[in-house]
């Protein structure tokens, strides 16, 4: 920030966060990732200031912390932590997901929660922002364990959700077998069928092309941020991090539009085939990581591959990077390295995949960067579409949920376009996602007066 006078009062407002939340890093880097696109606009626009919407919006509405005790397969009781943050329902229910893994804590799901907050709101969608889950790991459990302990979660989280309250969703450690069990216990709870939860299976009230959703929107997102530059995914060199659900249809996508992806990775470590994976070996890698639960090691020794352990394959030559794993996966250095080999576009799958450091080498070197808030938001937006679909009593066709996601997509690149391009041309994705989510829920939180 070159303007001094807004940077002491990020800084000064960044002081106030941190003695509230002290601890809670991850929810500092995010508040002030916003907060630093966010002042200038305020300063244009007083009224911000007058109702102290930047407080508000930085303090959740309702945090919910809860022991989780479950019983595993020998007959000894466990004992796990249980959290939702339900951080601001100015433009609709919370929504947001549910994450099971070892480093879930409060800053993580407040960071997360915040992000959501402008997520949802540059969806259009009418949806508030909230997160949850559990320091619980499914990985290495039986069924019968993930199932007994997804019960006894449910078991209190029922008490505070509900489909015109708050509607979480899966993230990570949180799939279709997990949504499945959760949802059957808030059924036999509270005697309804509703849609309180999404991504649920199809044969129960989900929506098509919602496991796609977040890949596939990432892609989306990352091909309009191409166009502006006359260019298109056809012929690129894309490296993808991750192999869970969202790097899988990130792959299927780009295979579609004529791109090849040729990394993805998991905590262990990260694969380069430069032969590319086709649709062929993606069916592998779906079986390999969705039935087998298995490690990326034996897509490496299967197609006669390299494997990187303990690396991530940000070192790898391409012209496209798209974060898929999770928070802070690409630092300074990293960033620097893509730059220097090419790389013209990054846009994130994950949250937070990108530390403060890397942001700014992808702003100094102008290339293309889209935001998690804006790029990876057709995973929530697809959820409310599953929402509305539930209200509603139908379904609609893959062909129909697809286009919508489309739609949303372009949308919010429209808004980051709109509120991003600087008087040079360039167009800042982060201050477009941050400004573009914030004006809708700060003039909805005035409208609705100091609550």
């Amino acid at each position: 920030m070159k303007n001094p006078i807004y940077e002491e009062k990020v800084n000064k407002f960044m002081a106030y966060i941190m003695a509230k939340n002290p601890a809670e890093l991850e929810f500092h880097q995010a508040v002030r990732e916003v907060v630093e696109s966010i002042v200038p606009y305020i300063e244009e626009n007083p009224i911000y200031t007058e109702e102290r919407i930047l407080e508000r919006i930085c303090e959740p509405e309702r945090v919910i912390i809860f022991r989780v005790p479950w019983i595993d397969d020998k007959g000894n009781i466990q004992v796990n932590r249980g959290f939702r943050i339900e951080m601001n329902s100015a433009i609709g229910p919370y929504k947001g997901g549910l994450r099971f893994h070892p480093t879930v804590n409060l800053g993580i799901l407040k960071f997360l929660a915040f992000e959501q907050v402008f997520k949802n709101s540059l969806t259009t969608l009418p949806m508030g922002g909230g997160k949850g889950g559990s320091d619980f790991d499914p990985k290495g459990k039986s069924e019968k364990e993930v199932m007994r302990f997804c019960q006894s979660f449910m078991t209190e989280l029922c008490k505070h959700i509900g489909p015109n309250t708050d509607v979480p969703a899966g993230d990570i450690g949180v799939g279709g077998r997990e949504i499945g069990y959760l949802f059957g216990q808030y059924k036999r709870i509270r005697n309804e069928f509703t849609g309180v939860l999404t991504g649920k299976n199809i044969l129960w009230g989900g929506s098509l092309i919602r496991p796609e959703a977040t890949g596939y929107g990432n892609v989306y997102f990352a091909q309009e941020m191409l166009k502006t530059r006359g260019e298109t995914f056809e012929g690129k060199i894309v490296a993808v991090s991750g192999s869970g659900n969202v790097a899988q249809f990130t792959i299927e996508k780009v295979n579609e539009l004529g791109g090849k992806c040729v990394t993805l990775s998991d905590s262990n470590g990260f694969i380069y085939d430069p032969k590319g994976i086709d649709s062929e070996k993606l069916k592998y890698i779906m079986w390999l990581k969705n039935e087998k639960r298995g490690r990326m090691k034996e897509y490496a020794d299967k197609y006669a591959c390299d494997y990187f352990p303990d690396e991530r394959p940000w070192g790898i030559k391409c012209d496209v990077a798209l974060p898929s794993a999770t928070e802070n996966e690409i630092n300074g250095e990293q960033a620097k390295t893509l730059v220097k080999n090419g790389c013209i576009c990054v846009s994130e799958g994950a949250n937070m995949p990108s530390t403060p450091e890397a942001i700014e080498v992808y702003l100094a070197a102008k290339i293309l960067f889209g935001p998690g808030k804006a790029a990876n938001a057709g995973g929530v937006a697809t959820s409310g579409l599953e929402m509305t679909q539930n209200s509603m009593r139908l379904s609609w066709t893959r062909e129909e949920v697809d286009g919508r996601l489309q739609t949303i997509m372009k949308n919010i690149h429209k808004t980051c376009h709109k509120y991003g391009t600087k008087e040079d041309g360039f167009i800042n994705y982060v201050d477009g996602a941050n400004i573009g989510g914030f004006v809708k829920v700060a003039d909805s939180m005035i409208a609705q007066g100091a609550v």
